[in-house]
């Protein structure tokens, strides 16, 4: 019983100091400049941090400057390497994702209440 609570309390500490690492980090990342998403959303660009206030300014469209405290923002936005790159095409020539196929778009789907072309007259149930 002691050394499950034992690996408890060692799990317990070694997951604060993971988290305490990667807050130490991303507050070394946000400089003015940077491209942040605070917790709850928001979409900017730093513009002036005052570490004896704790607090940053986050311009969020042009002319447009929010004053939030620093540790809302969650995280810093990194530009995506080769965003301008063409999709990659599936290896197997199958389609990806959401992809629409030539083939399928030719064929037109038969309306489900189409009546047959030999009974063009709707039948009644016999009680």
């Amino acid at each position: 019983m002691l050394a499950v609570l034992a690996v408890l309390i060692f799990f317990m500490f070694r997951n604060s100091r993971k988290r305490q690492a990667e807050a130490r980090e991303l507050q070394s990342k946000v400089q003015p400049g940077a491209k942040v998403m605070t917790n709850f959303g928001v979409f900017g660009t730093v513009v002036s941090i005052d570490d004896e206030e704790n607090r940053a300014e986050l311009e969020v469209s042009p002319g447009t400057v929010l004053t939030l405290h620093r540790q809302t923002i969650a995280r810093v936005i990194e530009p995506a390497e080769g965003a301008d790159a063409p999709a990659i095409e599936s290896i197997d020539g199958e389609p990806e994702f959401g992809e629409r196929i030539d083939d399928a778009a030719d064929e037109t789907p038969k309306a489900a209440d189409e009546a047959p072309k030999g009974d063009e007259s709707p039948k009644k149930s016999e009680d």
